[in-house]
Formats: structure tokens, sequence, C-alpha cells
């Protein structure tokens, strides 16, 4: 069973602290493992990758001419998709490009009081890579949150890497993929589809970033080509925190804490609320839930594991909660959500008001899916359009702007020693003064 905390108890820091340091990894050190692969990727390029794909995505025929997926096969695939799941593909794809859409941040060009001429310049990187798992966790809801930012960014050249064990595809992912606009598809999975498109083989150009969730061995391969390329995040075990009071119907905000619980056993879903009686209403109705939910096994080890009840005098203490947690998605069910919002600084994406179950924001809201975990929403974001562009800044001087300037310069490299630096202004300087 969940574990019940009351922050009124003298108990309760310790015993908060205890639920925040809990160990919920669940995957083996695979790191000795993921370097033999991928220092043999870089050895040999397509060959290794290959017989790495032959043998643990169990396709035995698989060559180096058949790795990449032909616009035929994937038309075919995705033109299987039945109708109605087509138009909830594009309805979802539409809202989650128009919102991206809003981030692009604006390049700018000026000249200062001192006559420099300064500026920052936005590009996005030239290729990207994104991975997708393949088997039963191939969800296309992630292509769409992976892809379109990056092509609403800008990104020239996506390319998508997808195992695909006993060479069976998965429509509804070729289908998300066509729409979101991805450029290459690999029919390889694992560190040395990482690999892959971190250094580049004869048949896979190398890309400039690698986005997407994968397995320990994924997770693996992504930290260690981290600095030879970009990534996005080490993704941890999903989690959701609700901040609820008595108003709402318990069986809705039970199904809020299952619809994380049922992503992994070391998913975390914790309920804060200002009335026990309704606390223990939603642990009634999650009970009753699993009753019937097909990924129940899975959803049950993980609530009742790593679950919690949380009950406080007053939803204002909730707060200092949330900042402590720093969930991945957060729901403010509540009659005034954004008096609550307006004061929580630590969250990956946060859900405002009764109507907004966080499953919303995983399929058709808009906002991206791909959240940070493991607390770590302290110090960075979701994913978005940002993580696929790089700022460059532009600096300009004339002969007067620099010696208006030039003089610091000067003093400040000679203040630490490196002489080259300040003779490298004090020459132009001096010409300047010369004309």
């Amino acid at each position: 069973m969940p574990v019940d905390l009351y922050a009124s108890s003298p108990e309760f820091p310790q015993q908060f602290a205890a639920l925040l340091s809990a160990k919920r990894e669940t995957d083996a050190d695979v790191n000795a493992t993921v370097a033999a692969i991928l220092a043999e990727v870089r050895a040999r390029g397509d060959e290794a990758v290959v017989d790495y794909t032959r043998t643990y995505d169990r396709l035995p025929s698989l060559t180096v001419e058949t790795m990449r997926l032909s616009r035929e096969t994937i038309d075919g695939a995705a033109d299987t998709v039945p109708a109605e799941l087509m138009e909830a593909l594009r309805a979802a794809a539409g809202r989650i490009r128009s919102y991206h859409q809003r981030q692009m941040p604006e390049s700018y060009d000026y000249v200062d009081e001192a006559g420099v001429r300064l500026g920052s310049r936005w590009l996005a990187v030239e290729a990207a890579g994104l991975y997708v798992p393949g088997g039963t966790a191939a969800y296309p809801s992630s292509v769409l949150m992976n892809a379109i930012p990056a092509k609403v960014a800008g990104v020239e050249r996506l390319v998508m890497v997808v195992p695909t064990p006993d060479g069976k595809l998965n429509p509804l992912v070729m289908a998300a993929a066509r729409e979101a606009g991805v450029d290459e598809i690999y029919r390889i999975g694992g560190a040395q589809a990482v690999a892959a498109l971190a250094y580049g083989t004869a048949t896979i150009a190398p890309v400039d970033k690698i986005v997407g969730p994968g397995n320990a061995w994924v997770a693996a391969a992504k930290r260690q080509v981290y600095g030879t390329v970009g990534i996005d995040m080490i993704a941890g075990p999903s989690e959701i925190l609700v901040v609820a009071d008595k108003d709402n119907d318990p069986s809705w905000i039970a199904m809020d804490l299952l619809s994380q619980a049922e992503h992994d056993t070391a998913a975390q879903s914790i309920l804060v609320t200002d009335d026990a009686a309704f606390g223990e209403a939603v642990k009634q109705a999650v009970e009753a839930h699993l009753q019937v939910l097909p990924r129940a096994d899975i959803a049950r080890q993980s609530w009742d594991v790593h679950g919690a009840v949380i009950v406080v005098d007053d939803l204002a203490e909730a707060v200092a909660i949330v900042d402590r947690v720093a969930p991945e998605h957060l729901e403010l069910a509540v009659a005034d959500p954004d008096a609550l919002a307006n004061k929580i600084r630590n969250a990956g994406a946060i859900f405002l008001g009764r109507y907004t179950p966080e499953a919303v924001g995983d399929y058709v809201g808009g906002p991206n899916h791909v959240l940070p975990t493991a607390r770590s929403a302290r110090f960075s974001s979701g994913l978005g359009v940002l993580d696929f562009m790089k700022r460059t800044s532009l600096l300009g001087c004339t002969a007067e702007s620099l010696r208006a300037i030039g003089g610091a310069a000067v003093a400040l490299a000679n203040a630490e020693g490196l002489q080259a630096h300040g003779q490298s202004v004090a020459l132009r300087l001096n010409m300047a003064k010369g004309g």
C-alpha cells in the first residue's frame, strides 16, 4: 500500500526526506557492455550495426542495404492505419506544431551607445537523431513530441532509428514519423543505433543531437556519446503529483495517479490533499480501478511501493512540498489553480484545474510530454524548439567604437597576464590613432 504522510506530524520531515531519497531506478549497470558496442560501431561501422541488429532484433536477413526503410515501405505501413486513428494523429500533430511555433526565438542586431554592433543569431542544428523504442514501448505520440519541435526549429535532416523485432513495423509509428516530417528511418535500435547516429557510418551520416527515450542500454549510450553530440536528457521513471481538494471526484484523481503508475513499476504517483477522508476515498478508488486495468500488475507495484498520500492542513502548504519533489507532471485539481501555480517554482509541466488530466498533455494538449524526471525540474525544462537550436553572438567594432571600449580590454588582459590578448587590441588602437 502507498505510504500515508501527515504534514503536521513531527516525523514528517524525516518521512518526506525518505520518500524523496528512495531509489526507484531498476536498470542494471550496462556501461561496460555499451562502451564495447560503441567502440565496435566506431571501428567497424555498418558491419557492426548489422551484426548487433541481427542478434538483438532477431533479423538474420538484415543487410546494410535494407537498414534504411524505403518511402514505399513507410507509406505501405502508414496507410494501414484506420482513418479514425489517422485523424487523431493529425489533430495531435497540429496542436503540438502550433504550440511549439510560439517558442521560436528572435535574433537581434543593434548598435549600442559606444557605436559597437551587437547581436544574437539563432539557427537550428543541421541534423538531429530521434530514437524510438520498438516493441510494446513504441509510442507514436513520442514520435510527434520529439520530431515536431525539431522541424519547427528548422532542422534540415531528421533521422529516426527504431528497432523492428522480427521485422515487424508499427504502422502508427510510421504514420507519426511521416506526419512529423522525419527525413530518414533506419530499422536499428539499442546502443548500436545511438553509436551510428553519433559517429556515423558509410550509410548513416552523423547527427548533431540525439533525442528520444530508450532502455538502460540506450540511456547509457546517450551518456557516453554526449560531447561528441548533444543529447536531450536521460529520462528516469515517470512521476505525477496531484494536488486535490475534497470537491473532486475520487475516481478521477485515482485514475490520474494510475495513468503514470501503469507506465513502469518504478513510476511514482503522489497525492497531496487537505482532506484525509478524501485521500482515503482516492485510495479506495485506486483499488477499484486496479481490478479492471489491463496493466494492473505494473500499476499496482508502482502504487504500492512508490505511491504516497500526503495530508496537509491547508493547500497553501502544498507549494513547498511540490517544490521539493519537483515533479515531472503536476496536476492542480483545485478551485483556483493559478493561485497555487503562480507560487510554484519546480515542475516539468503544470495541469490547471479539475478538467485538465495529465493524459491530455501526453497526446493532444500541445506542450511537450518529454519532461524532466528524478527532481531535475529544479534545473531543467521539457523538450522544446530551443533544444534543436543554438545561439551565436555577433560583435562588430569600427575604429571609433574600438577606441571607445578597447582601453578597458587592454587593461583587463594585462591584469590577467595575457599580453597577446592585450596587444591584439592595443595594436589596433595605435592604428586607429595613426589613421
